[in-house]
């Protein structure tokens, strides 16, 4: 007889990675306490992914209806309502919240509201009550970063999950961050006729994805009229009568109505009596090994505290994976590379495997090859009047080990190339195969049937 509070699995955090794995476990027989301070569905569904994804949305068809005569279309932009932008994303957000609740309501799922704190190696506190664990699994997520001594009021010095609730749209607006998120609400923010500029220390935007990839991207953005400033680390902030004023590296100053601070995300593991039970972190990240154990009793990690890429995708995919094992699935190690990125910019960026520079560093300068496909000779591409490429990298008579995309909409063409990676595609493999016509998706094929010696499209 099981005792009351006593359970197979205690999660504590019900975001991308916690939620799957109590969906998992569920389905595999296994009795779960979620526990989640906040909302389910966790930053992804309600401060990051999704909302970002409707925002950026919404600046394309405001793009659209501004360019739309080059299509033959007549229509002005009368201005950007954001009342009516939030509304549409929020009905997004609370859609899929609704559904999200709805699978979540099993009988085998306790779904507990409140914060909940590591007490033993096998129990999570929650107000004053003890939900025992036959497994733990920590999930308990990120939070926006900031850098030391800029402090984020919420009002003119915001982080994205205040950018996501702005009432109205800013004259100007000053990204702290060239990564993914700072990118991201460039670009919508540009959309909406807001006057960016960007702020990266790095000496490249976007600075995780192929050097290439980056110098199209800046291209873009430049001839979008999105200011930047790369290998220029922030000093300070002042805040003046009409915004902030930003000083950065050689004394210049920026001045904006706002400043957004997109420096990252950092895990939220602290005073969760993590360190008490004996779990190992490091700069706040909880430390586990390949199979996401901790290392102490039956406890695992999920999510944006492990470290590696903070993506919802992942979380979701460690979420499974621990329910699988706990469940005695023996399921394969998760190989990081082959997880898919992608930023939802104008252009996209999509990129699964290794960037080129990490391809000579691994295999040897002598040993890689690579090919760049530009989108000019795809149809599709044309037809959406976008500019951009894919890159392939491969091992010399091996497989392709990166697949790294830049245009309008390639995020959709993520998924043939992740497959490609994870299944370690020789490029004569998927030149077999046939892609349709006229898709963007056929990129990916003349890219392959190039790099095989047989290009159509293109010059080998």
């Amino acid at each position: 007889m099981s005792q009351p509070n006593t359970f197979d699995i205690v999660i504590l955090g019900a975001g991308s990675g916690g939620y799957a794995c109590a969906l998992r476990a569920a389905q595999l027989g296994l009795t779960v306490a979620l526990i989640e301070k906040a909302e389910v569905g966790g930053t992804c569904l309600h401060r990051g992914c999704i909302p970002t994804k409707a925002l950026l949305h919404a600046g394309e068809v405001a793009d659209q209806t501004r360019e739309s005569e080059q299509f033959g279309v007549k229509a002005d932009l009368v201005g950007i309502d954001m009342a009516g932008v939030n509304a549409y994303k929020d009905g997004v957000v609370a859609r899929l919240y609704k559904g999200l609740q709805g699978l979540l309501k099993q009988p085998s799922i306790t779904h507990v509201a409140g914060s909940g704190k590591l007490v033993a190696k096998d129990t999570v506190e929650v107000d004053g009550k003890r939900y025992t664990g036959r497994n733990i699994v920590l999930a308990t997520g990120s939070y926006s970063r900031s850098l030391p001594g800029l402090e984020i009021d919420g009002r003119r010095v915001i982080a994205s999950e205040h950018a996501l609730r702005l009432d109205h749209v800013p004259a100007s607006a000053i990204v702290l961050g060239g990564g993914v998120i700072g990118c991201e609400f460039a670009s919508a923010w540009k959309s909406f006729g807001v006057d960016v500029t960007i702020v990266e220390a790095l000496p490249r935007l976007v600075a995780a994805e192929d050097e290439e990839i980056s110098k199209q991207v800046e291209r873009a953005f430049r001839k979008r009229g999105i200011a930047f400033k790369t290998g220029k680390p922030f000093e300070k902030v002042e805040h003046t009568e009409n915004g902030v004023r930003a000083t950065i590296a050689g004394g210049e100053t920026i001045e904006a109505e706002l400043l957004l601070v997109a420096v990252g995300r950092g895990p939220t593991t602290q005073d969760l009596g993590y360190e008490q039970q004996g779990i190992t972190l490091d700069r706040g990240f909880v430390i586990t090994n390949e199979r996401l154990h901790t290392g102490v009793g039956n406890i695992y990690a999920v999510g944006d505290i492990v470290p590696g890429l903070q993506l919802a995708h992942r979380g979701f995919q460690q979420g499974i994976f621990v329910a699988e094992e706990i469940a005695g699935k023996n399921p394969a190690v998760i190989d990081e590379n082959g997880i898919p990125r992608v930023t939802y910019s104008d252009p996209e960026v999509a990129s699964v495997g290794i960037t080129e520079a990490k391809a000579k560093e691994q295999y040897g300068a002598d040993k890689v090859s690579t090919y760049n496909y530009n989108l000019g000779g795809n149809g599709k591409s044309q037809i959406l009047k976008t500019a951009g490429f894919i890159k392939l990298v491969r091992v010399n008579d091996g497989p392709v080990v990166g697949v790294h995309m830049v245009g309008a909409r390639v995020g959709e063409l993520i998924g043939e190339a992740q497959l490609i990676f994870n299944w370690e595609a020789y490029p004569d493999e998927v030149a077999q195969l046939v892609h349709a016509h006229p898709t963007q998706n056929e990129a990916l094929g003349e890219a392959h049937l190039a790099l095989a010696g047989k290009p159509l499209h293109a010059h080998a």
